[in-house]
């Protein structure tokens, strides 16, 4: 079958866009962003599709007319996009991501994991109970800010709060580059106070812990059970496993979202950037010690134990801080050495087949 997406090509030189109606690709996210990295003969051999879910044996592939589990190939995250040829599916290729959230997977490997890509923004979700927690929320800001992705803290079961305003004052506080919203996951809440993220063509993906209503208020997007739930363990808050991998879903306005299942540990690495824009203070700090090799522990003329005795930076919050830059130092060295030592490998292999 032949497959005709020249009007996916990127628009001509003259610069003029002619109006026109969404078509059934930009419906699930495409983008010029994306078009731009193709041409008409790309488009003539090979179909655009988005990958919305990953499974070990293959992935769950979307587009124009097109909805097929196609075996395992390109290193895909949920929400990627790639022209697969599906007569040679050797030779798909996935297209430059615009966005991409990754971690180091749990275990003693030091491997990244995806979590997603492509992402216009990003709900980070929180509950207003024990589960709260700063610098659980800081992580998953370092990830946006890294990925240049929109960030938006929700803050879930107000309605089961006596007191929900120190949960609001305590998140706000994190930056001022984030907008925090309180809200009742059951009610009419979510799509009168998310609607102006979740436009047509848009992609958004709900990240948080177990339990704290993400997958609750991706029904209330849909207006539709779309997505299991489970009620939360009284005794201490957590929550169970209900959404067990991510799935990207569109709703029938023509958004993409992505429901993620909770992460126990979030690991950070190759996020260097996201810190240093979200601690930008610490930053702005560092650059004024004496010392370029500062631990800012008990050195003279440490700029942000100056800042800290005069009551200027929290503690805490330093504390904080200091833990993620060493973290992401520690793990992306032993991401980057492990990918050596896995060349030097292969060197060693193709060697040994002369």
């Amino acid at each position: 079958m032949t497959w005709d997406y020249s009007h996916l090509s990127p628009p001509s030189d003259s610069g003029e866009i002619p109006k026109r109606e969404f078509l059934p690709l930009e419906k699930l996210g495409w983008k010029p962003f994306f078009s731009e990295q193709t041409s008409a003969d790309d488009l003539a051999e090979a179909v655009p599709v988005r990958v919305v879910e990953v499974h070990r044996k293959g992935l769950h592939v979307v587009g124009e007319s097109f909805d097929a589990f196609i075996p395992p190939g390109p290193d895909a995250a949920a929400g990627d996009w790639f022209l697969y040829d599906q007569h040679d599916p050797s030779r798909s290729k996935i297209l430059q991501r615009s966005s991409l959230f990754e971690r180091r997977a749990a275990g003693t490997e030091h491997k990244r994991q995806f979590i997603a890509a492509n992402v216009d923004t990003v709900f980070i979700v929180s509950s207003c109970n024990k589960e709260f927690n700063v610098a659980r929320l800081e992580r998953y800001l370092v990830l946006a800010f890294e990925a240049e992705v929109t960030p938006v803290i929700l803050l879930t079961k107000a309605d089961l709060c006596d007191d929900p305003a120190p949960y609001v004052e305590a998140a706000s506080a994190i930056s001022n580059r984030v907008v925090v919203e309180l809200l009742n996951a059951l009610s009419h809440e979510p799509i009168a106070k998310l609607s102006r993220w979740c436009g047509l063509g848009q992609t958004v993906a709900f990240l948080g812990s177990s339990g704290v209503g993400k997958s609750t208020l991706v029904n209330a997007l849909f207006k539709d059970d779309v997505a299991d739930t489970a009620a939360i363990r009284e005794n201490d808050n957590k929550g169970r496993h209900t959404t067990t991998r991510r799935q990207l879903r569109f709703t029938p306005e023509g958004c993409a979202v992505l429901d993620t299942p909770g992460m126990r540990e979030l690991q950070l690495t190759n996020v260097k950037a996201g810190i240093a824009d979200l601690f930008s203070d610490m930053a702005d700090l560092v650059s004024q010690c004496r010392f370029n090799d500062c631990q800012h522990d008990s050195e003279p003329g440490c700029a942000i134990q100056n800042a800290i005795e005069l009551g200027e930076i929290d503690p805490s919050r330093f504390a904080r801080w200091n833990k993620l830059v060493l973290e992401e130092r520690s793990n992306s060295s032993s991401m980057a050495a492990r990918g050596t030592d896995n060349r030097s490998q292969l060197k060693r292999t193709k060697k040994t087949k002369q």
